[in-house]
This record gives C-alpha cells, sequence and structure tokens, in this order.
C-alpha cells in the first residue's frame, strides 16, 4: 500500500460530503467571492474557476497568477467532468494503479491534468454538474483550498451540517 492507496478513500470522502442541495448562478457567484475573498487575504497567486455544464459561471485571477493557470484550470475541470471525481482523486488513483495519468490514460495532456485543485460540483438530486477549480499552488494546497472552503461555504449555507 502507498500514499495514493491510503489517499483515496479520504478523496472519495470528501466527494461524497460535499454535495449541493442547489447550485444555481447566484450560488456560483457566492461561492466564487468566498473562494476569492478568503485566497485575497491569504495573499495566494491562484485562480479561481467554477464552471457548470461547460459555461464558466465564475472567474477570478489574483495577483501572481498567469494565464497558464487559466490553462491549468480548464485542463483540471476536464478530467472531473470525464471521471466524475476530483482531479486529485483521478491522479491519485492512476498512481495508486501503479500507472501514470499523462501517458495510461490516453487522453491528451494539453487537454486534460490530473492535478490537484478541481472538485465535482454534485447535486443531491442528481449527480456532478460543474466544477470548482484553483490553480496556482502545489497540487495538494489547490485540493486543500478548495475543499476547506466548499465545506464552509456548505455549511454556511445549511447545505450540510458541521
Amino acid at each position: 500500500m502507498n500514499d495514493n492507496d491510503e489517499l483515496l478513500p479520504v478523496l472519495l470522502a470528501q466527494e461524497q460530503r460535499l454535495v449541493f442541495s442547489r447550485f444555481d448562478v447566484d450560488t456560483a457567484w457566492e461561492l466564487g467571492c468566498l473562494l476569492r475573498d478568503e485566497a485575497l487575504a491569504a495573499q495566494l497567486p491562484v485562480a479561481i474557476s467554477i464552471r457548470r455544464g461547460g459555461q464558466c459561471l465564475f472567474h477570478a485571477a489574483l495577483a501572481g497568477s498567469s494565464a497558464d493557470n487559466d490553462g491549468w484550470l480548464l485542463r483540471k475541470a476536464r478530467v472531473v467532468e470525464r471521471y466524475g471525481h476530483s482531479s486529485y482523486y483521478v491522479g491519485c488513483q492512476f498512481r495508486a494503479e501503479g500507472g501514470d495519468f499523462d501517458t495510461d490514460s490516453r487522453l491528451d495532456p494539453g487537454v486534460f491534468a490530473a492535478h490537484g485543485g478541481a472538485f465535482p460540483v454534485t447535486l443531491s438530486t442528481g449527480g456532478c454538474i460543474g466544477t470548482v477549480a484553483v490553480s496556482g499552488l502545489p497540487q495538494i494546497e489547490d485540493h486543500r483550498f478548495v475543499v476547506t472552503h466548499l465545506e464552509r461555504f456548505l455549511i454556511k449555507t445549511g447545505q450540510i451540517a458541521e
């Protein structure tokens, strides 16, 4: 067993817990503003994106981020859209099986990136409808930032219990 094997159940539990009872353009805006405010307060050089059904509902680029981060956001979001799991989970799953996403997925790494930072927007009534993504930090920190603040948002809006 390696670190990736141990991470998979933790990452899956996050996905099962962090589920929306409702999600619309106003929800995306409110969540995006919260993520932006938290990143600004911590002086993080990140870009943030919230997508639903292929449409970008929120985007912010903070000081220190670049156009490269926009590319990473989209590539990580495509992994979530394709696999229905966080981009970090998908990368860990490939590594746990002794593989490498970039070569073993047979997907173009210029289009897909299984690096931490994109998380599924999942509805309790229907499944994955979009993504919340951050790019600019090491992948585990990108993932942790999204999960931490997504959980706070869902608790604050009464969509999950503390």
